[in-house]
């Protein structure tokens, strides 16, 4: 009677555990077969790669993001990519721009900010677009309400691209070209930040203070010697580097805007002391300068 009672409460406790104990092993069988599904993927190279490109000019930075697209033995523009058609200018999520200052762009001002990328591609001539939204996938959605500048360029031949590549070449301290190019065709545009009135307002600003520094003077004065702008200021600022700061770089800064200022007694007592700390200092760059300042002046 007793060994009945206990087969009878094993029975019942056993059919009371048998929905845990299911529920328990099912989710143990989803998370192995979770991670064996993580497991098993294989991570192959993406079709259309991202890249950046990003390079100064003037005082901002110009920064590029896309994706780069293959030719595949395909026939790309007015093709795959259609001509007369919004296009994303690359793969994948839309091309984005990005200007930390305000820049310049076929004549137009463009605010500083992060853009959309977009082109319309044509047989003879491209349009240039860079729109406020540069969150797209694609050209699905684009928004010409949201565009800040559209220009035309016209495309060139160039040698064959098979993977679509952006470029940013620098042609001035001030200016760069923004190239992109793709299987045998490149369009180019210009980007210029012309930082000359950001740089005198902070010379003025800087400059008139109490504590002003040599290195700021320094560079002051290289400024407006560059520019060619009241030599008498530049040469009053190296009359205080040099004061505080005796070196071969300090003495060729006055030197040369002594030449400048048709001072050749003073530009070549300057030249000669820089040139002889450079060659001590074995500064051959310096040297040579000196040398050129002694020859324009006439001192051989």
């Amino acid at each position: 009677m007793v060994s009945l009672i206990i087969r009878k409460k094993l029975i019942i406790h056993s059919s009371t555990q048998l929905p845990i104990m299911k529920k328990h092993l099912a989710l143990c069988l989803l998370l192995s077969l979770t991670a064996f599904g993580l497991s098993a993927q294989i991570e192959t190279p993406a079709a259309s790669p991202a890249a950046m490109v990003s390079q100064q000019v003037g005082l901002t930075k110009v920064t590029v993001e896309y994706s780069r697209p293959s030719v595949k033995g395909r026939k790309i523009f007015g093709n795959l990519v259609p001509f007369d058609k919004v296009w994303r200018t690359g793969a994948n999520k839309i091309t984005t721009i990005k200007f930390d200052n305000d820049v310049m762009i076929s004549g137009q001002k463009v605010p500083a900010g992060s853009y959309g990328w977009y082109t319309i591609p044509g047989k003879t001539q491209w349009t240039i677009i860079l729109n406020s939204d540069d969150k797209q996938w694609g050209a699905y959605a684009y928004d010409e309400k949201k565009d800040v500048i559209r220009f035309k360029v016209t495309p060139y031949k160039t040698a064959k691209a098979e993977n679509m590549a952006i470029a940013l070449e620098q042609t001035s301290p001030n200016n760069l070209e923004v190239i992109l190019a793709w299987d045998k065709t490149a369009v180019k545009f210009a980007v210029s930040h012309d930082a000359h009135d950001q740089i005198m307002a902070e010379i003025k600003a800087k400059t008139a203070k109490a504590d002003c520094t040599t290195d700021t003077y320094f560079g002051a004065a290289d400024y407006y010697y560059e520019k060619n702008i009241d030599l008498n200021q530049a040469a009053e600022w190296a009359d205080k580097v040099v004061a505080k700061d005796k070196e071969y770089w300090t003495y060729q800064l006055r030197a040369r805007i002594y030449a400048k200022l048709g001072n050749c007694e003073k530009a070549v007592a300057d030249a000669k002391v820089s040139l002889e700390m450079a060659q001590k200092a074995g500064d051959d760059s310096y040297v040579i300068k000196n040398q050129a300042i002694l020859k324009q002046c006439g001192v051989k």
